[in-house]
């Protein structure tokens, strides 16, 4: 029996790319969004409005396997509800926030 010390896991690899409801949800004018990659990835984290039109680029770029949150800033955007949707190597997942100002 050994005491006084403490085992340090390893940051745990997702093992499919998902994405997390925003929180809060829903929210004015700021909520964070989270995902999980499995291997390092090329992403888009965009959102769109209701009719399909893209309103904002929120994240693009490399990033490393694991889990990321972005914070999203919507002061410019009217209330509504609104879709988020993370792209990469060929995946695609989408869920819906709603603004309310």
């Amino acid at each position: 029996d050994i005491t006084g010390f403490t085992l340090s896991k390893a940051p745990e690899i997702p093992l499919a790319y998902s994405i997390s409801q925003n929180y809060p949800n829903p929210f004015n004018p700021v909520t964070e969004i989270s995902f999980a990659l499995p291997t390092a990835s090329h992403i888009k984290l965009k959102v769109f409005d209701m009719v399909g039109q893209e309103v904002a680029l929120i994240a693009s770029g490399n990033y490393p396997a694991g889990l990321h949150t972005i914070s999203f800033n919507a002061v410019e955007l009217p209330s509504g509800i609104y879709f988020y949707t993370l792209t990469g190597r060929g995946v695609t997942v989408t869920k819906k926030m709603i603004l309310m100002k």
